[in-house]
This record gives C-alpha cells, structure tokens and sequence, in this order.
C-alpha cells in the first residue's frame, strides 16, 4: 500500500502483519501487549476523544514520556486528526516546558508522571493556549489517557475521522521537534509527513528482517532518531518492545531477545567498558583466553582481510568468549544501529567481530534524520566512518568542509523563526550541518568535528577537539573527557574518572583513600593519568597534544547540565561551571 504519512504505518500493519503481539511496554515489573487490533483501536480512539474536545487540524498536541505504547497512541491519534505533535524529553526544565509549550501554542499535553506533571502544573498558568492534561500514569485529580479512550469509545465518529484522515496532505507539518541544543533557546525544527516518510523509504535496508521480527527500543521517542526507527519497524512489520527504563535494558534484552536496537556511542561504551571489566575479574587460562579473543577483535577488518588463519582463530575466539557477549544481549541480536554522535571505530571492529554488526549512521533532526549509513551490506561498511550517503539524498563539501545535504528528508524551517532558517538552508536548497566532513574512497563519509566546536590556540594552530576526546575515552580509567584551549597557549583537558575502574586499580596497588576527593589526589593516581594521556597523545601532533588536565571529582549527566538528552558534551555549561578547574590549569602556566 502507498504510505505517504505517518498513521498510514497503521492502516499498513492492520492490512499486512496483523500480530497477536503488534507493540508491548514494560511498567513496574509488566510487559502489556497490544495486538494490532488493539493497537489501531487506541490510537482510533484517542482520535475520537479529541475530536469530541473540540482538538483538530492544525493543533498542537505535546507528548513528554519516556517510551510506552501510550506514546504511540497519542503521537497517531493526534496525527490523523492533522495535529501537530510536540515532543519533548521528560528531563529538560520548567524553563523549556513553558518556552516550548507557548512557541507551539499547545493546547493538549499528554504526561506520563507525577514529576513531569508537577513540573507542567508549576507553568500551565503562563501558557494561555494550554486547554488540556491527560496523564499515562495515574495522578490524584487529572484525567488519564485511558479516560479519553473511554471518551472515544464512547464517541466514535469514524466518517468525520476518514474525512479528516483524507484531507491530511503528505507534505502537512507532522511534527514539531524541539533541538535540545548544547546552547541556546531551542529551535522547533519543522518536518511534514513526507520528510520522515522518504527517509524511512531510504533506510529500510538497515534492517533486512522479516515481519514478526521483535526489537528492543529505549532510546528516546521524543528524538527524531528513535522515532523514525519506530516507524520504520511499523513500516518492516517488526514488532517494538519498550524497555522499562535506562536501568533495566540488560534485563529486557534478555526477556525481549531483540533481533536489532538502536543506541547511542555512550551506551555502547558502557556495554563495552562492562564487559572488559568482567574479563578483569577473571583469573588464569580464562582470563588470557578473554584478552586473546578482544585483542583478536580489535583486529577485525572487512571483507576478510585478515586472512584465513585470523579467521580460524576468531571462530575459536567466537565459541569460548564471543558467544557470552551475544547471549548477554540477549542472545540474537544481529544488528546495532549507533547515531545521535561520533563512535569510536574499535566499538564497531570488536563488536562486528563478536558476530554483532554495529551500523553507524549521520544526521541530524532537522534532516528527519538520516543522511548517510554504514549497511548490513559489508560493501556499505566501512569502520570510523557514517557510511554511504542514502538514497534519494545528496551531500556535497562546502569549501571550507562543512558538510551540506538537500533531499526530501529535509525540514521545512525552524519554526517562526525565518532568519535562522535562511541561515541553515541556503538561497540554492542546500541544509547546512555544522559539521565538517570528507568523502574516503569517494564513498563513505567521515565526520571530522564539529564546525563550532573547532577552536584555535593562542599560537594560531585549529583543534578538533571530538576525534581527540574519542581516542582518550578508549582508556579504561577515563569515563568522559573535554578538551579544552581555545585562545590558550596549547590544548588540556577536564576529565572525569570511571569509578569503579579507578577504584579497583586503586585496591590492586595498595592505594587507600577516605573519599573519592583524596583518591584523586594521590600521588600514584596522578601519575597514572598522566601516563595515559601521554599514550594516548602518541595518536596526535605535536600542537595538539594535551598538556595539561584536571581530573574532575564528580560525573557528567543530563542532570546535572553537562549533557544533552542524547549524551553530547554541553561544552560553554561545563567551561562556566568547571571555570576553577580551567583557570588552575593555565594560571600555573603563567
């Protein structure tokens, strides 16, 4: 069938891959399955509930949730009426909530808990255009999506629906996405049904499945990446399972077995860093045996370059270590697609050679938001790189290496903000990233920094601070790095340490300490650090090792205002709240 918008997803499972398990969710302990029936159902019934609020074409309709089929409910429920729906991460501030609910003008908010509510209640009086608050949760004395379903219910009107379902238009505003950003006021980012609709049709191949298939999603819904993964599963007939938080993805993927999921390079890290770590608790033949098979891994290349032998031994490698990796992510993960920030190249060597292909891919929300994607295909592979430009898509070099796209994935603009449109998209179509990249072997494109983020030194030499950041984080002791020096004589660092890493080196060499402070100020705990980064500094020029560092004493997190939702470094935050931190490092080399 034509799937040209994005409920049509809908009308295309109910037609072809009618499941007794369509979508399933996990709360407080419970997986709930909705057959595709039942699915349809909802969403129809959320339909006819807002239609009987007087909700409807042109109405912005916000969802702030972690991942759950209610998302799905109110997301399609609203997008059949042609609402426009306004995602937004359940993290972000009262600030941004009332920022974004007044720019959309939103009149429906669907929240799925009591925190999220609090913090909507606290600015809803500001919000003028704000006429309604469904929660998925139950809270004292607000309406529950399920009392608007039973709203519908009682309330069908499926000839008003269909008539509203035909006038929607493939290239109607679908979605306001709100970028998060490192700084800034957020921009809502425009995408009509087509935008996201064609880079589905683009992308299909990343998941070569067949229907029934189940996968594990717990990346954001609220971010375009995951989003449009989802609809994509909709699309191949795969059944989504959402996991029941961040915390338990371990334990759902062994409930689930998902055949791929879609991820982000910190948590792969963090897969990794804990599988390694394992290994270190080892002793004996098992524990050669465990560092024989990752160095073996780390050697992998495509296309069997290593040559027979190598491969003889990674099939031996496969069956004592490999094999456990696999079985800790559920035992039939075939696929990994990483996106949202740069990868480290040994992430996708080590796991493609544990028998876990590891996908990663470019772009950008306000490119719906794939650009360019490593394949399943190995003749689309290709490691440190975002692999081949998809189709239907073009990407040129700017001359001073910006990377530039225009295709039907790109947005429409940035909501009612004309000149910051026209500074992104210029006279001639093309989207500008803000990224700098190259083309390797004319066919796979390699991101190299972040074009605001290149900085120069006082000495006039440019630093590309993120492939420097990804090197040094491939040292177990270092949990994430900054690195820092803009208009300062040479580069440093701050860093953040991995605990647990640390500590245990600590215990092995008889260091003890009263507090994780003290720890870090030891002597051989310094030294340590400095030895690393002097290994890791081999890897770059001279103008652009690091010098000096300063080992921060506390982690990184959404919370705490260093990262976004998607785990990127906020850069200008970190410098302003770790300005002692950086003012120590160059006040002593004065």
């Amino acid at each position: 069938m034509n799937i040209t918008r994005n409920f049509d997803l809908l009308a295309n499972l109910k037609e072809n891959h009618n499941f007794s398990i369509g979508i399933s969710g996990k709360k407080n302990g419970k997986w709930t399955n909705y057959s595709t029936n039942e699915y349809v159902e909802a969403v129809n019934n959320v339909s006819y509930g807002l239609l009987k609020l007087g909700i409807g074409r042109g109405d912005k309709v916000a969802i702030i949730s972690t991942n759950r089929p209610e998302w799905n409910f109110a997301d399609f429920g609203a997008s059949q009426l042609g609402c426009v729906t306004v995602p937004m991460y359940p993290t972000i501030s009262e600030t941004d909530y009332k920022y974004i609910l007044n720019n959309s003008e939103a009149k429906v908010v669907f929240v799925e808990s009591l925190d999220i509510y609090q913090k909507i209640a606290a600015v809803k009086n500001e919000v003028p255009s704000l006429q309604y608050i469904y929660s998925f949760e139950h809270i004292p004395n607000l309406p529950m999506i399920s009392e608007l379903l039973e709203l519908g219910k009682k309330n069908p009107e499926p000839a008003k629906l269909k008539e509203l379902i035909d006038q929607v238009k493939p290239e109607d505003l679908m979605t306001l996405i709100y970028t998060s950003g490192t700084t800034g006021t957020p921009k809502g980012v425009m995408l009509t049904h087509n935008n996201i609709m064609a880079n589905i049709r683009s992308s299909q191949h990343l998941f070569p499945f067949a229907p029934g298939n189940r996968v594990l999603s717990f990346l954001p819904l609220c971010h375009i990446f995951e989003r449009m993964v989802c609809y994509l599963y909709h699309y191949k007939g795969i059944v989504i399972y959402y996991a029941e938080s961040m915390e338990t993805i371990a334990d759902n993927l062994k409930e689930v077995k998902p055949i791929a999921f879609t991820t982000v390079p910190r948590l792969l890290e963090k897969v990794y860093d804990k599988i390694v770590a394992k290994g270190y608790t080892l002793s004996g033949i098992k524990k050669k045996l465990f560092f024989w098979a990752l160095a073996l891994g780390h050697k992998f290349e495509l296309g069997r370059k290593n040559g027979g032998w190598y491969h003889t031994k990674l099939k031996l490698a496969d069956k004592l270590i490999f094999s456990k990796w696999r079985a800790a992510l559920g035992g039939e993960v075939q696929i990994i697609v990483s996106g949202a920030s740069a990868l480290q190249p040994r992430l996708a060597r080590v796991f493609t050679a544990a028998g876990i292909t590891v996908l990663e891919g470019y772009g950008l929300t306000e490119t719906s938001p794939v650009i360019s994607v490593n394949t399943p295909d190995e003749a689309g592979r290709s490691f440190g790189t975002v692999g081949v430009v998809i189709p239907d898509v073009t990407v040129k070099i700017a001359e001073d290496g910006e990377i530039l796209c225009k295709g039907p994935n790109v947005m429409q603009g940035y909501y009612k903000l004309p000149d910051a449109t026209k500074e992104a998209i210029d006279a001639d179509g093309w989207f500008h990233t803000g990224d700098i990249g190259k083309f390797v072997d004319d066919k796979y494109l390699k991101i190299t920094d972040r074009k605001k983020e290149v900085f120069k030194t006082s000495g006039g030499k440019y630093i590309a601070p993120q492939p420097m950041e990804n090197k040094f984080k491939e040292s177990p002791f270092i949990e994430q790095i900054m690195v820092i020096g803009e208009n300062e004589k040479f580069p440093a660092a701050l860093i953040t340490p991995a605990w647990d890493y640390l500590k245990d080196w600590c215990g092995k060499n008889g260091i003890s300490f009263a507090s994780q402070e003290e720890m870090l100020s030891k002597p051989e705990v310094l030294a340590m650090y400095q030895k690393e980064i002097d290994y890791y500094n081999a890897d770059f020029g001279s103008w652009e090792t690091i010098k000096k560092f300063a080992i921060i004493p506390n982690d990184w997190s959404i919370d705490g205002g260093e990262m976004t939702p998607t785990l990127k470094l906020k850069r200008k935050p970190i410098m302003a709240k770790y300005n002692t931190f950086v003012e120590k490092i160059y006040k002593s080399d004065n």
